[in-house]
């Protein structure tokens, strides 16, 4: 395989349903388990991990607006599922013995701390994971987003996003036989050709920031530590 940029920092960015496993709802304690091993073995390779987890498998602010309830308090519903998310995946990597802590972009007395970037920064560096949850703090605005200003704002090498495919395609693989998968893309054609990878916001602040992106398989054995150690697997996407 094709050698691609050996991280030393890196946002792993996981969708809420993605720990939902073969459920139609909450949190498969096997897939939570295996998350908290491989984001541990990563880490014991000297490569510092912070992650941003969705709440879709909790609770979707959007399907509740669509239906007449006022977005602003549904996207607020939202946050709180991915701080739900993000104290599940704390005790996970606590239990294999790892240290993580978690950091909201809102206050929440006795479950975790408010989000600063500099300090979040120090915590990496003195080997724990940082969990970023509650979103940008701020409704209209997807955990894509927000994965991509943490990502910025820690200074990341690289940001991960796990998906259920192996990376991105030309169109939906699902529904199209002929689909072709990119091997690396430029975020203005990734932009240009609306691929879906991310939403336009997230994809722009990772452009403006010169910040790779890879699109991976996260349920492929070992991808996360094959990627950090540069081999090419998923889609990477660069300016």
């Amino acid at each position: 395989m094709a050698q691609r940029i050996q991280p030393k920092r890196i946002l792993l960015k996981l969708s809420g349903e993605a720990l939902m496993g073969n459920q139609d709802t909450g949190i498969d304690p096997v897939i939570l388990n295996r998350v908290g091993r491989e984001v541990l073995e990563v880490q014991a390779q000297g490569v510092e991990v912070a992650l941003v987890i969705g709440g879709g498998n909790l609770f979707r602010g959007a399907g509740l607006a669509a239906a007449g309830m006022d977005r602003v308090r549904g996207d607020q519903m939202g946050m709180l599922a991915t701080v739900m998310n993000a104290i599940a995946m704390q005790d996970c990597i606590e239990q294999l013995g790892g240290r993580c802590d978690i950091m909201t972009a809102m206050t929440i007395e006795g479950m975790s701390e408010r989000f600063n970037a500099h300090e979040a920064r120090r915590r990496l560096q003195a080997g724990a994971v940082v969990i970023c949850a509650a979103g940008t703090g701020n409704p209209f605005f997807t955990t894509d987003t927000a994965a991509s200003l943490r990502a910025v704002e820690l200074e990341a090498d690289l940001l991960l996003k796990a998906t259920k495919v192996d990376g991105i395609y030309t169109k939906d693989p699902a529904k199209h036989a002929d689909a072709v998968r990119y091997d690396q893309l430029k975020f203005d054609e990734a932009i240009a050709k609306q691929l879906g990878v991310m939403d336009l916001t997230a994809m722009v602040m990772c452009r403006d920031n010169r910040l790779p992106l890879c699109v991976f398989d996260m349920f492929a054995a070992n991808a996360l530590s094959a990627i950090v150690q540069g081999a090419a697997i998923g889609t990477l996407v660069e300016v």
